[in-house]
């Protein structure tokens, strides 16, 4: 698996590269957010600092995933919950805090790596509710044939949602399965902030509240439009 290191400290770059490719990682480095830029389509995941010399390490997340699917995990000097959740919302599929332990984070990378590639369960399914379609081998949602261009989050968001017709699904179930984040019946003000910005979105994108129903007090179900 490739692995782009950004990361601009040089010592801790060349120290995360040499682990990375002691376990067999085809890992390399880039030392700011422009190179990331031009660097993320070799990789199978970025592992992004979000403090970069030339540009908002977040910025360089909203620019990769709004192009790409590819994986990203993010780190930062700064572990407090505001930065994690910062992370999550510019796309990140993980977000830790600095310093961490090699064997951590290839955990995390594996994790990430097993909810990137396409589950079973969904591969090659089809879902259709009167005129929404919804795409899980191509990735794509289609209303009255019209294609909805949607993140990456959105569309897995949307697909389990739809994938359970019916169904009350709470915030805390969303965040552990589309974000990765099990944060257990406590669910933080910010995370569920996280979730009602993309369920917005995405009721705004198919131009109809109904597809997504909130259910008060409890979290989200599919309807139809």
């Amino acid at each position: 698996m490739h692995v782009l290191v950004v990361e601009d400290e040089a010592g801790v770059a060349e120290s995360l590269i040499r682990g990375l490719r002691r376990h067999g990682y085809e890992a390399f480095g880039v030392d700011t957010g422009a190179r990331a830029l031009e660097a993320y389509r070799s990789a199978d995941l970025v592992l992004l600092d979000l403090d970069l010399p030339d540009m908002d390490g977040l910025e360089v997340c909203r620019r990769i995933r709004s192009a790409s699917d590819t994986p990203i995990i993010a780190f930062t000097d700064r572990a407090t919950e505001l930065d994690r959740v910062l992370g999550l919302q510019a796309g990140s599929d993980d977000c830790l805090g600095k310093p961490f332990g090699l064997r951590e984070l290839m955990a995390r990378m594996d994790a990430v790596m097993r909810r990137a590639r396409p589950r079973e369960r969904t591969e090659g399914r089809c879902i259709s509710h009167g005129p929404l379609r919804i795409d899980a081998a191509a990735r794509e949602v289609r209303l009255d044939g019209r294609l909805i261009e949607v993140t990456r989050k959105e569309f897995d968001l949307l697909y389990h949602l739809a994938s359970h017709p019916g169904m009350v699904i709470s915030r805390g179930q969303l965040m552990a399965e589309i974000w990765g984040d099990p944060v257990g019946p406590a669910l933080g003000t910010r995370a569920s902030r996280t979730i009602d910005t993309h369920v917005s979105t995405l009721r705004s994108k198919l131009g109809n509240r109904d597809w997504i129903r909130t259910v008060r007090g409890v979290g989200f179900r599919f309807g139809h439009g």
